[in-house]
């Protein structure tokens, strides 16, 4: 039976906050108060304001609770139902226009509750208007009801005072039994998402960043729900406990509960048609559109919902964008692009710069009895259409998986590499290197792409774009050691030499890797570990792939040496070692929420938090902010540790001889790859199948445009010019 209860009519619109929650000496009005910074002075009505008020067929419990400025015009307020205490600023005989949207300024046909307004607002046909703060040049129209409750939190998942424990919002990222939960707040970055998803076993930790984010917010009730100055909401049905900031706009939603808006002059955030949000925060400049349904959620700023888009218990990353699918329980880093209706990812996380084609099953495929475990991709993550994986599934950086039904689970150390089911043969095939072999056009574009396109206006995490980076570098190092091991291994078995010890695998593998031995083509080279089953894991193209591999690394090195000297002005190589530790170490990296960081940095980060040195979520984006100041420093010493470790060379036998060389080896890396990116764009031009559609040449260039004209290509060419020269220029002046 639905419990109705009746109260008298005086009391409505008051009472807002219940008397055991009010301070000694306040009132329920005391928060709003304190909200209410419009700078606007109010006062009581004139008695031909009553008058007139009256007869536009407006009501009011108590006209002496309708307080209006100085500026304030009746005549434009008609036939609306005040309660409780109203405040109401400059009404001007004039029209507000937002597009199409043509509407006086005023109040009209509308019932409304204890609620402050600014200046020249227009209100007009909203049933139920109650506990707002409203800013002022605000379009409200034909909205079924907009209210604020007193515990209201606005998406953020604290408790308000006697409340329950049990009531707190917790969003179940990375894992579908709730085991890596995270607490919703306003500032959450993707880093404090990863963190407190990531160390489960650190109870201090745990405990911490949930009295951080409790702390983040007052516990009192009362506050009421704020629209900003600007902000336009249109032919929606209900918006609930709903904190919006300036300037966004709102049309033709079903229902928004229990949410912040964040939105400004600078980034504006948007609300389309049939869309559904409870629980969850809109990060600045924002857009969800056509059919949405997001429930427990974060989207970080400028990311983008679309098209019937689910996204539930899950944190989206910035400048990243889903359509047409369902994100259940993820965490997704930055520049995320998940489009097409039948995409569909759960129990994830996954690293940036990433791309979910059509048909991609991540994580439907239960194999046991309990709840889905968890896949984590490393950046550039791009399974291929109808792509379909099993839990629990581990990914290098820039892995691409072919279309296919991958029967096992997987775990791929080896970065930029091409995986295949090969179902003819019934075996896991497996291309390192493959975006340098065959797509370097896509890696190089993407990489551009995605700083092109980072619109955060504050970029509290420093997020790497760079392809190569000290994530990728170490996982090309460690894959040339598997490399040499699985080589070494396959040359044992076909020569029936007894077993070796993985060190001597290693040695022979890197003998016949590193001679270019024309034996290593005739090998059936097998992997270990990449996959849960019996079946073979086939490495193809493991020369080429080990040669590319060493050639990046030591390209990036000279880059970062390059960088060094620009930065700091050094005009010898003596000048350059200066900057190094005493003995380079390569250490791990974490990627924290696409900002990468040293693995150690990361563990003295958890020792001062547990010793109390970080008390808050602005001590945690400090540390954020102090990595991304020193990440330059960070990144030349790891990779001149990788450098020295590729070439099998010692810091003091890193001569101006072996420099220069670096030098002239990068200049010829930089023109493959400028060719390369060149080449692989050109075979969408040459190929018979892609011309077959246009009945000439001109038809084509028309279409698709001329390869000539391509802007990134000429971008490319000219970048390779330059770099020559500056490598010529930096060889000169250090007398190279």
């Amino acid at each position: 039976m639905n419990i109705i209860n009746k109260r008298s009519i005086d009391s409505l619109g008051y009472n807002f906050v219940a008397s055991d929650y009010l301070p000694e000496g306040k009132d329920e009005y005391y928060l709003r108060n304190i909200q209410n910074r419009n700078g606007i002075q109010y006062r009581g009505l004139t008695a031909w304001e009553i008058e007139v008020l009256v007869r536009n067929r407006n009501t009011s419990d108590d006209w002496n609770k309708l307080l209006v400025s100085d500026a304030f015009n009746p005549e434009l307020v008609k036939n609306c139902k005040f309660f409780g205490l109203v405040r109401i600023g400059k009404l001007e005989p004039c029209f507000l226009e937002f597009h199409n949207l043509r509407m006086p300024v005023g109040l009209y046909n509308s019932t409304i509750i204890s609620c402050d307004f600014g200046d020249n607002i227009v209100v007009d046909s909203v049933n139920y208007l109650s506990h707002y703060i409203i800013g002022s040049e605000v379009i409200l129209v034909n909205i079924n009801e907009l209210s604020t409750t007193s515990a209201a939190k606005f998406g953020n998942g604290i408790i308000k005072e006697g409340e329950n424990e049990n009531i707190r919002i917790w969003l179940e990222i990375c894992n579908e039994n709730g085991g890596r939960k995270v607490i919703p707040f306003t500032r959450m970055l993707p880093g404090d998402a990863w963190l407190w998803s990531k160390y489960r076993d650190d109870e201090v930790m745990q405990e911490k960043f949930k009295m951080f984010t409790q702390k983040e917010y007052d516990t009192r009730r009362g506050y009421y729900g704020k629209i900003g100055d600007r902000t336009i909401i249109k032919n929606t049905s209900i918006i609930k406990d709903a904190w919006i900031g300036t300037d966004a706009y709102i049309k033709g939603a079903n229902k928004l509960k229990n949410l912040t808006v964040s939105s400004s002059a600078e980034a504006p955030s948007q609300i389309g048609e049939g869309c559904e949000m409870v629980n969850g925060i809109m990060g600045l400049g924002c857009k969800a559109f056509y059919g949405v349904k997001a429930i427990r959620f974060i989207m970080a700023s400028h990311s983008q919902l679309k098209y019937g888009a689910r996204l539930i218990n899950s944190y989206l990353g910035n400048n990243a964008t889903i359509s047409c699918c369902e994100v259940l329980n993820s965490l997704i880093f930055p520049s995320h692009e998940q489009h097409h209706n039948n995409s569909f990812l759960c129990a994830a996380t996954v690293m940036g710069q990433s791309n979910m084609a059509a048909g991609a099953t991540i994580g439907s495929n239960h194999n046991s009895r309990s709840p889905d475990g968890e896949l984590i991709a490393g950046r550039g993550f791009w399974p291929g259409l109808c792509v379909s994986l099993k839990h629990n599934s581990r990914f290098a950086s820039f892995n691409i998986l072919a279309k296919g039904d991958y029967p096992a689970e997987l775990d791929i150390p080896v970065p930029f590499a091409l995986i295949s089911n090969d179902v003819s043969k019934d075996q896991l095939v497996v291309m390192p290197a493959y975006w340098f072999m065959y797509n370097l056009y896509a890696i190089a574009r993407n990489e551009w792409k995605y700083q092109d396109r980072d619109a955060r206006i504050e970029k509290l995490q420093h997020i790497e774009f760079e392809a190569l980076a000290p994530d990728t570098i170490n996982e090309i190092v460690e894959s040339l050691e598997l490399l040499r091991l699985f080589t070494g291994k396959a040359f044992a078995l076909k020569n029936t030499i007894s077993a070796l010890t993985d060190k001597e695998y290693i040695k022979t593998g890197k003998m016949l890797l590193d001679g270019h031995d024309p034996v290593v083509a005739a090998l059936e080279v097998l992997a270990d570990g990449f996959e849960n089953s019996e079946r073979k894991v086939v490495i193809i193209k493991v020369q080429q792939a080990y040669d590319i591999f060493k050639e990046l690394v030591m390209y990036y090195g000279a880059l970062r040496c390059m960088q060094c000297i620009k930065t700091f002005g050094i005009k010898s190589l003596t000048g350059l070692t200066r900057h190094l530790p005493a003995k380079p170490r390569r250490g791990a990296w974490l990627n924290v929420g696409g900002q990468l960081i040293p693995a150690d940095a990361v563990e003295k980060f958890r020792k001062n938090l547990h010793t109390g040195k970080v008390k808050s979520w602005d001590d945690v984006h400090a540390f954020y902010a102090a990595q991304a100041a020193d990440y330059e420093r960070y990144k030349f010493e790891h990779a001149f540790a990788a450098l020295l470790q590729v070439l099998n060379i010692s810091a003091p036998a890193f001569s101006a001889t072996v420099f220069k060389a670096l030098l002239q080896k990068a200049v010829e890396t930089k023109a493959w790859l400028t060719e390369g990116i060149f080449e692989s764009r050109a075979k969408d031009y040459s190929n018979a199948f892609r011309q077959m559609v246009y009945d000439n040449q001109q038809e084509m260039d028309q279409v698709v445009g001329k390869l000539e004209d391509n802007s990134f290509i000429a971008m490319q060419r000219k970048d390779l010019k330059t770099f020559k020269q500056q490598v010529n220029l930096l060889m000169k002046e250090m007398k190279l």
